[in-house]
């Protein structure tokens, strides 16, 4: 490798070797997101608090109720005593659904094989609700075969087998969505400040008047980087690991091999960043916006794309993220193969070329 590119690589080493600021970024901030996120985000939904309106007070109706509290999914907040009292509990957030079980419940039970119930639920919340609602379900279709002994045989026999996760956890889902984030907004975050800085402290001069080239000076400045973020993927992988049971079923090197395509894609963008940004704070603001939100909002993490307008779904076309997060699920949670996967591959290479390419361009215009 040219020696010129080897001593910018060294100088960017020491500086961030000696910059308090830099190494907390590097070190510290990508576990610690990974656990507040982790920790934080989650589509489960636990210790619902219920009302019950209990109008038989027969062993049937509390067999009934210990079932839905014994749960980890409900617990008993309220009693009730009449009907009125719903929907004050609900509007102070009190409780987030009742069971109101009729008073001839015990002998409807004995006599009928259907037997209804009523259950209300605060729909402020569409999404809790929906979940709410199938967990209902759920124990309640239990319940009701514990109760017959299993006997009751419908026309169509329905047992669904879930692959991939089968226990539903929404944390598997998640944290490999929070990988691409924090790998995008490190990789670029620090590359983003690298340029920016040099013209801040007013070192830019100094490497103009060398004779080092604009491509030695950017390829010398993102080397470290790109080690760097590597490293940082897996540090977050190995508390992924520990803190969330996090289990890879595909090929670990095949993951990092495209892990470290998608960081040189990201890099690219915190490149192009520095080399319009004339300080650091604004390669920093530019960074997160144009990062941090389009990751989070346009990439399939938190919102299903096909579910987003056309015009959003367009858009999405020119977010990285949306890419690797597609190769990533794949490999840790289904364990496919690049077979699968080179179509996403593809478009990140070129995304990463593009990016590197216009910098270069960008930062020669400013070298003239």
């Amino acid at each position: 490798m040219n020696h010129r590119i080897i001593t910018i690589a060294k100088k960017e080493l020491l500086h961030i070797k000696r910059d308090p600021y830099s190494l907390t970024i590097i070190i510290i901030l990508p576990v610690i997101m990974v656990i507040l996120f982790g920790y934080a985000i989650t589509f489960d939904v636990k210790n619902v608090s219920i009302g019950i309106l209990d109008r038989s007070q027969s062993k049937s109706s509390r067999e009934l109720v210990n079932t839905f509290t014994s749960t980890k999914y409900f617990n008993t907040r309220v009693f009730l005593n009449n009907e009125k009292e719903i929907e004050p509990l609900f509007k102070k957030g009190i409780i987030r659904a009742a069971i109101i079980i009729p008073e001839k419940y015990s002998s409807s039970l004995k006599r009928k094989p259907e037997t209804k119930i009523q259950i209300i639920i605060d729909g402020s919340e569409p999404n809790t609700a929906n979940i709410i609602s199938n967990y209902v379900k759920m124990i309640v279709s239990s319940y009701s075969l514990k109760i017959n002994n299993f006997q009751i045989k419908a026309p169509i026999d329905i047992r669904p087998t879930v692959w991939f996760n089968p226990e539903l956890k929404s944390i598997i889902f998640i944290v490999p969505g929070l990988i691409t984030i924090i790998l995008m907004l490190i990789s670029a975050l620090l590359t983003s400040i690298t340029i920016a800085r040099e013209k801040e402290n007013g070192t830019l001069e100094q490497i103009l008047v060398s004779p080092i080239k604009s491509y030695e000076i950017i390829i010398g400045k993102v080397i470290p980087y790109i080690i760097i973020a590597f490293i940082d993927s897996i540090f977050i992988l190995v508390a992924s690991k520990f803190l969330f049971s996090l289990k890879i079923e595909g090929n670990l090197l095949l993951l990092s091999v495209l892990g470290l395509i998608y960081i040189i894609s990201s890099l690219g963008i915190g490149l192009l960043i520095s080399t319009i940004a004339k300080t650091q704070q604004v390669a920093m603001m530019m960074t997160f916006i144009s990062t941090l939100l389009p990751a989070i909002m346009l990439s399939g993490f938190m919102f299903p794309i096909k579910s987003m307008p056309k015009i959003l779904q367009y858009i999405t076309y020119i977010i990285p993220p949306k890419y690797f997060l597609i190769i990533i699920r794949g490999i840790i949670l289904k364990g496919i193969g690049i077979g699968y996967l080179w179509h996403q591959v593809t478009i990140l290479i070129l995304f990463g070329a593009l990016l590197i390419l216009v910098s270069l361009l960008k930062f020669k215009t400013r070298l003239e």
